[in-house]
């Protein structure tokens, strides 16, 4: 079943808030190797002016995910897992994340295109605290191969 181009422009609620907490942005910095102060040690942030830890910028995919993953598990999406490819990851920040945010991702659809069996699709999840505040839009394009491809 190829990508439903009908996607494109469809905006999905709202996900659940999740609460960043420090354990999780530390271990995602050793993962990712960043080393810098602010993410590990709560005093360096503070020296820093940071009310808590700061997340590296590549942590805005752990809440992006969970808004990307309602049109990854959509069936009307005709998107195969087993046939997707992370093509691109870009991030436009208001302010980082810190350690005791809790963040919303609304995902909306911006692009469906199809050139033979394979189709890319482009998705912005834009993240907000739940006050409202915006804090990053991260856009990815899922390179989603056909059976044939």
């Amino acid at each position: 079943m190829p990508v439903n181009p009908q996607l494109q422009g469809r905006v999905f609620p709202p996900t659940e808030p999740y609460l960043v907490g420090r354990e999780k942005i530390r271990e995602f910095s050793r993962a990712v190797r960043a080393t810098h102060p602010t993410h590990l040690d709560l005093d360096a942030a503070r020296a820093a002016g940071y009310a808590d830890l700061v997340a590296p910028p590549t942590f805005a995919v752990v809440v992006q995910e969970r808004s990307l993953d309602r049109l990854l598990t959509d069936p009307d999406a005709g998107i195969d897992l087993a046939h997707v490819v992370h093509g691109e990851q870009r991030f436009a920040f208001s302010r980082p994340i810190v350690a005791g945010d809790e963040l919303v991702g609304t995902l909306t659809v911006t692009s469906v295109k199809t050139l033979g069996a394979t189709s890319m699709v482009t998705a912005e999840s834009v993240v907000a605290d739940v006050a409202g505040g915006h804090v990053v839009t991260a856009v990815s394009t899922l390179v989603v191969r056909g059976e044939d491809a």
